[in-house]
């Protein structure tokens, strides 16, 4: 676990924004960190302008979103924040139309950029990197570490990263082949990612190509041929996911959809939902958070979108779990009264748990829980909550353990198609039972987790 403050910053930097075929929300949020290390990107059009300085024509036009949580300080995410997307767009890939590979050789030329860099000569920090370049009918994501990219279809999560851990079995393997070892469930004891940009304490392997390093920038990448089914995708760091599970998160955008508020409200809801009533909470909810939500219009105006997802779930086409959503009173319509959660807001607010319909109506939270939720995956949804851990939880260990996994590269490569719970409950136990296995090259000493993350 990091430092923390004695009172975590709230302030929230927020943006809204609309393409042709698309619209975003964006917010971030330090919390109880001493800094804020994330970074993020929302370009909407990535080609580069003609010599006429004009926009890429609609019908071709890509956008990029992506979110970089840095750790060991902020100047990697900033920098990959900064340049990532410009770097991507410059790739020879990119020019011929190959845009998966342009993001492979992207992420890649983005570690070397820096490493060549004279001011980041003495730099130790790293950062994680989801990203997705959308088109009218294509999304691409990469990811490098444990920030994660989701897709809300019809109200259901599919998740298009994968976490980078190093206890996953392939990612295991690459680090023991590059020399290095996995203790605490960390890379040499220290890093609790497989992946990450930067990082360069464990890229040094002369001999090694950059994607079999200890820790590698080598990113996955999905592809997703968009249909009408398809709502929005979400990209966020571990702030969020170590607090609420994938389908949790699409269920809470999409209620913030019904309520009419704006996607950076969403997003700025779902931190207040996340945040930590104190910071001993061994980690969970004190993090920096970061979290965009981008809407595929379907060719809809942004208010015709709006309009069809409520629709949707007047229809029965969703299923409500989860926390309730955590709003300030100007983002919720006239003639709707929202109440609050307060067993998850940070501040001791009006308590009640409501459930809004896309036709305005609401189930009160008197009503019985077995009326309103799906009461097994409720409960598997409230075991991620930050209220599950009591203030005597010492170690970051029991945090990362409730987190929900994603099944790992190698599980996607043999095209693993059961469910990310079922895989992420065989991951559990396969983890927990080589946990008790010691690596020939742990020292008898154990090594102290230094790095934040």
């Amino acid at each position: 676990m990091g430092q923390t403050l004695s009172e975590p910053v709230v302030d929230k930097k927020s943006e809204n924004g609309d393409g042709d075929s698309l619209i975003f929300g964006v917010s971030s949020m330090q919390g109880w960190r001493i800094s804020m290390e994330d970074a993020h990107a929302t370009i909407l059009d990535l080609q580069r302008p003609g010599e006429d300085n004009k926009p890429a024509p609609a019908d071709k036009r890509l956008s990029f979103f992506g979110v970089y949580d840095g750790h060991g300080g902020d100047k990697v995410a900033i920098y990959t924040g900064e340049h990532l997307h410009e770097i991507v767009a410059k790739q020879e890939a990119f020019q011929e139309g190959d845009i998966k590979k342009a993001l492979q050789d992207g992420f890649l030329a983005t570690d070397r950029a820096i490493l060549s860099d004279p001011k980041y000569e003495e730099e130790v920090s790293g950062c994680t990197a989801s990203v997705g370049i959308i088109s009218k009918d294509k999304i691409w994501v990469a990811n490098s570490g444990d920030s994660r990219s989701v897709l809300g279809i019809k109200g259901r999560a599919k998740p298009l990263s994968y976490d980078h851990k190093p206890q996953n079995e392939a990612e295991k393997a690459r680090i023991q082949a590059a020399g290095g070892f996995v203790d605490f469930g960390r890379v040499n004891g220290n890093l609790a990612l497989s992946r990450a940009i930067g990082d360069f304490e464990f890229k040094k392997s002369a001999e090694l190509p950059p994607e079999q390093q200890i820790v590698t920038a080598n990113p996955d990448v999905e592809v997703h041929d968009i249909s009408e089914d398809d709502e929005f995708l979400v990209i966020a760091c571990d702030g969020i996911w170590d607090c609420q599970s994938s389908q949790a998160v699409v269920e809470f955008v999409r209620r913030g959809i019904v309520a009419k508020q704006e996607l950076s409200a969403i997003c700025e809801n779902m931190m207040d939902n996340c945040l930590a009533s104190n910071s001993d909470t061994g980690g969970v909810g004190c993090d920096n958070m970061t979290m965009i939500v981008i809407g595929l219009l379907h060719g809809k105006t942004k208010e015709q979108w709006y309009e069809n997802i409520a629709k949707r779930v007047a229809n029965g086409e969703a299923e409500f779990r989860g926390p309730g959503v955590h709003h300030r009173v100007d983002d919720s319509p006239d003639d709707i009264d929202m109440d609050l959660d307060s067993r998850f807001r940070p501040n001791n607010g009006a308590g009640g748990r409501i459930i809004l319909l896309g036709d305005g109506t609401e189930i009160s939270t008197e009503a019985p829980d077995s009326e309103m939720f799906d009461q097994d995956d409720e409960d598997k949804d409230l075991d991620s909550q930050v209220d599950k851990f009591k203030a005597g939880d010492e170690s970051n260990g029991n945090a990362q353990s409730a987190r929900e996994e994603t099944p790992g590269p190698s599980a996607a490569a043999q095209g693993n198609t059961e469910s990310p719970s079922s895989v992420a409950t065989e991951k559990s136990e396969a983890a927990e039972q080589k946990a008790t296995e010691k690596d020939s090259r742990i020292p008898d000493k154990p090594v102290v987790p230094t790095s934040d993350k």
